[in-house]
């Protein structure tokens, strides 16, 4: 019998079904009943529902619920410091079935060979990895990446069976003012999804980014900024990442009127944080505690991103659907018991089995030598633009402070909790090196720099000292890339991430060890935030307003353009 055959014949009881989930109750995110009876597997596809059946293997799950999948609707896997293989291993068993990513960290650093390793990989995992072509390499021409890529590059991988369309759309001034480079990128993937980035972007502005053909945004950081995208036609994704935390401003916003048209997605979440508090699950669980209905954020969590990005196979427990099914101890808690992904039960078996794609991108860390005096700010009038952190925010302050000038230097002012910010080109381009100050992080002594550094992913750095500083980005060569903390001269902690300098070859378990005895280093240098590292990144991303850094000098985002 063909599979079209047996899916039939196994959803009408003519022959068994694969598997049946039996003793459980669905949760149906379209009307928020719980529906009773079992649950027919064929293959990768759910053929019954709310009806009794024989199966080949019957999985009992008594007292369960069943809710669809999770998708997370935009992330960079590489942000989770680990291989997509090791991704695939930490989020599946939480019921993450599908994530819809945008490679575009590697693509920075090593071009299209970076998505193409994606594109394998995602034919392998267990996980349903989707992919959205990076439209932003580089992000804007106000920094130095590793790569270019063209409208030409990308449409030969449109057909591939892991694509969606294209990627966050970074460079939201170059649509508003139709630069040619994204005007050939929009019009390539014209009719195709188009995923969305426009922080606080409003008005006649957010109009005209629409009307692109620009479909989906995760950068909304206010209520009232969402609800202008929801209320413009575009379908806005609660992020809830390490760095970038939405969630809370944002759930007002999610009832079971508005949930149709809203997502979840992480960005940039790891290990770590995973670990500590949870991924999709987490934010599932906050939402409810907040008094979001379940109907509501469940829906959001599967059906509504299957329905935003094209997805018509999934999202839903239902005859015809693709079989990716969560089996939870409670609503309330999102506690994943039992994961079926594509019919797959999730576990080491279905891990085993995947073909491993080789990484690629080692000794991609090409930094020039430096030295202390590379870290001296140059200048001859005090006043002096300092990027303002906003804990939990990705976007940052533009502030001024007057800071002395000493033979020649700006220093470090502890009182005042200014630092010196710098960020080293590590292609093997330029050599360039830019300077300035940073208020946020409370570094009382030391250095901590990192290769993880949105998007160009140079080498970025947060000191006190300027020989830790040196240290610490040397340090970074000899590892091909990572985090590293630097005190007095010594290392107090380090990750090597060796894949183009953003993800480990350990198992997650390692990286999130070491991510914790980065923490506490941080910490004993008097770092206050919660994770700096990522903080780090996100300070070189000229995307995000108000003030950023990269090597080529401080960027004023509101004007898109480098200060002199």
């Amino acid at each position: 019998m063909s599979n079209l055959t047996d899916r039939i014949a196994q959803g009408r009881g003519d022959a068994l079904a694969d598997v049946v989930l039996r003793g459980g109750r669905v949760f149906d995110v379209v009307t928020g009943a719980f529906l009773e009876g079992d649950v027919a597997i064929c293959g990768d596809t759910i053929v019954g529902t709310c009806a009794d059946y024989d199966g080949k293997q019957i999985v009992d799950v008594t007292g369960l619920t069943l809710v669809p999948g999770f998708i997370d609707t935009h992330l960079h896997i590489e942000s989770s410091l680990v291989t997509p293989f090791e991704f695939d291993r930490l989020v599946t068993p939480l019921g993450v079935t599908t994530a819809i990513c945008d490679p575009h960290e590697i693509a920075n650093v090593l071009g299209m060979p970076g998505i193409e390793y994606f594109l394998q990989a995602a034919l392998e995992t267990v996980l349903d990895i989707r992919v959205n072509l990076s439209s932003c390499v580089p992000s804007t021409n106000m920094e130095t990446s590793g790569a270019r890529i063209e409208a030409d590059d990308l449409t030969p991988l449109m057909g591939h069976p892991a694509v969606i369309g294209l990627a966050e759309v970074m460079n939201y001034p170059g649509v508003i003012h139709r630069d040619a480079g994204i005007m050939a990128k929009l019009e390539a993937f014209a009719g195709r999804h188009i995923d969305g980035h426009a922080p606080m972007l409003s008005g006649r502005d957010l109009n005209a980014y629409i009307a692109a053909g620009i479909r989906t945004e995760h950068e909304a950081t206010t209520a009232d900024e969402a609800r202008e995208k929801l209320q413009k036609g575009m379908r806005v994704l609660i992020r809830e990442g390490s760095v970038s935390k939405d969630m809370e401003a944002l759930l007002p916003l999610l009832d079971e009127r508005t949930s149709p048209y809203m997502c979840l997605c992480t960005d940039d979440r790891n290990p770590l944080d995973i670990g500590e508090h949870g991924h999709l699950d987490f934010v599932i669980r906050t939402a409810i505690a907040r008094g979001v209905p379940p109907l509501a954020i469940y829906r959001a969590a599967s059906l509504s991103g299957a329905e935003a990005f094209g997805l018509k196979d999934r999202g839903q427990i239902a005859p015809g659907k693709r079989a990716d099914i969560v089996a939870l101890g409670s609503l309330e808690n999102c506690d994943a018991q039992i994961v079926f992904c594509g019919g797959v039960q999730v576990g080491q078996a279905a891990f085993d089995a995947r073909k491993i794609v080789p990484p690629i991108g080692r000794g991609s860390v090409r930094a020039r030598p430096v030295t202390a005096s590379d870290f001296r700010t140059t200048s001859n009038k005090p006043d002096t633009d300092v990027i303002g952190i906003l804990p939990g925010k990705i976007i940052t302050e533009h502030l001024h402070f007057d800071i002395a000038i000493t033979d020649g230097d700006k220093r470090p002012d502890l009182t005042r909790d200014l630092v010196k910010i710098a960020v080293v080109e590590r292609h093997g381009i330029n050599g360039n090196i830019a300077t300035g100050f940073v208020q946020g992080f409370g570094l009382q002594r030391g250095a901590i720099a990192s290769t993880v550094c949105h998007d160009h992913h140079n080498i970025a750095c947060v000191g006190v000292d300027y020989d830790d500083m040196a240290l610490a980005a040397k340090r970074l060569g000899e590892l091909e890339g990572g985090f590293v903390v630097v005190e007095n001269g010594r290392v107090r902690a380090e990750l090597a991430l060796p894949v183009a300098g953003l993800m480990s070859l350990e198992p997650f378990e390692v990286v999130r060890a070491a991510l914790e005895d980065l923490r506490s280093a941080a910490r004993g240098l008097g770092v206050t935030l919660e994770e700096p590292f990522l903080q780090l990144a996100f300070l070189a991303l000229p995307v995000i307003p108000m003030l950023k850094i990269t090597d080529r000098g401080l960027v004023d985002v509101t004007k898109f353009e480098i200060i002199a």
